[in-house]
């Protein structure tokens, strides 16, 4: 038994894994694979433009760093001690109110060290990171929405806060991609587009032509963590093969080749709260209409009526998709 699992654990140490996202549930998703020996790379969106990171953005010209910040904590090796730092938000009634000092600090080394990749690994050394981290792009780009009804929306935040439904994704200017990104997804084992927002956290990473071209002649087993409930404004009414197909509509030759779901069922309860305080709904795994690999078993948790995905089981379930 003991020999079975060291020889599992030395062939993960081979596998390079490419995570692409952004936001929370990218950083949940982290918390569990770097439990492994995996090789890990989170690419992350730098599109967000509001709250804190939004009046950086405005006032400094330098890509977005919330989403970075988030995802720094959740690969640093002393996690509890680096989220009470890096999320420690100022309360004033100056500028200075509502920016955390994260976001603070990595816009600072930005300017220091010329670009938010470098600024990213400055701060990586000192945070002891179980894997790489690394910005989709240093550019500071703007996202557009273009809607159902055909009017254009500037801004991620404004495009999660309307209520029209989108058509299509795009920026405003297209982005120069971080070379380092096209090289890790090119020798990648695995390339996981994480659970988030579809249209702003892992779109934006697919509208690059780089990162397409990168994936079409990667070898990689792609997998697609499917959301737990749908995103208002984003994907209502989305089943799991919705978001399979639409993400495989910004993909080029290569599509996803496995999709893990949960099978946990959620109380009526637990749903009613979605539904009236966040406007959420289940996403409805749609079996029949999935003709890929699918993994489908209870991958979450719910404490005080809050659904979260249980990293470590998700990881596990990673794990034996890769040693197969």
């Amino acid at each position: 038994m003991l020999r079975g699992i060291s020889c599992i654990l030395g062939e993960l140490m081979d596998k390079n894994i490419v995570v692409l996202g952004g936001g929370t549930g990218q950083s949940v998703l982290l918390r569990g694979l770097k439990r492994f020996p995996f090789n890990i790379t989170a690419v992350v969106s730098v599109s967000d433009d509001g709250k804190s990171s939004g009046k950086i953005r405005q006032e400094l010209n330098v890509p977005a760093v919330g989403d970075i910040r988030s995802v720094l904590i959740s690969l640093s090796e002393t996690e509890d001690v680096v989220e009470k730092m890096i999320n420690y938000r100022f309360k004033s009634n100056g500028d200075l109110d509502g920016h955390s000092l994260g976001n603070l600090l990595l816009a600072g080394l930005t300017d220091i060290y010329g670009n938010l990749s470098n600024a990213v690994l400055q701060i990586s050394k000192i945070l002891n990171l179980k894997g790489e981290v690394l910005p989709l792009t240093d550019d500071n780009v703007v996202l557009m929405g273009k809607m159902s009804d055909g009017s254009v929306i500037e801004g991620e935040h404004n495009i999660t806060l309307s209520d029209k439904k989108i058509e299509k994704i795009y920026y405003k200017v297209n982005p120069k991609v971080n070379k380092s990104v096209i090289k890790r997804i090119k020798d990648a084992d695995a390339i996981i587009l994480s659970m988030g927002s579809v249209y702003t956290s892992i779109i934006p990473h697919l509208l690059c032509k780089e990162i397409i071209k990168a994936i079409d002649s990667s070898d990689a087993k792609i997998m697609y963590v499917c959301n737990v409930m749908t995103q208002p404004g984003e994907t209502d009414g989305f089943t799991a093969s919705d978001h399979i197909n639409l993400l495989n509509s910004y993909l080029g030759k290569r599509k996803i080749d496995t999709v893990i779901t949960n099978s946990k069922k959620v109380s009526k309860k637990t749903q009613k709260i979605y539904e009236t305080l966040e406007q959420k709904d289940l996403v409805k795994i749609d079996s029949k209409n999935i003709n890929i690999e699918h993994i489908n078993k209870p991958l979450i948790k719910i404490e005080n009526d809050k659904i979260r995905h249980d990293n470590m089981k998700l990881a596990l379930e990673i794990m034996n998709i890769l040693v197969k």
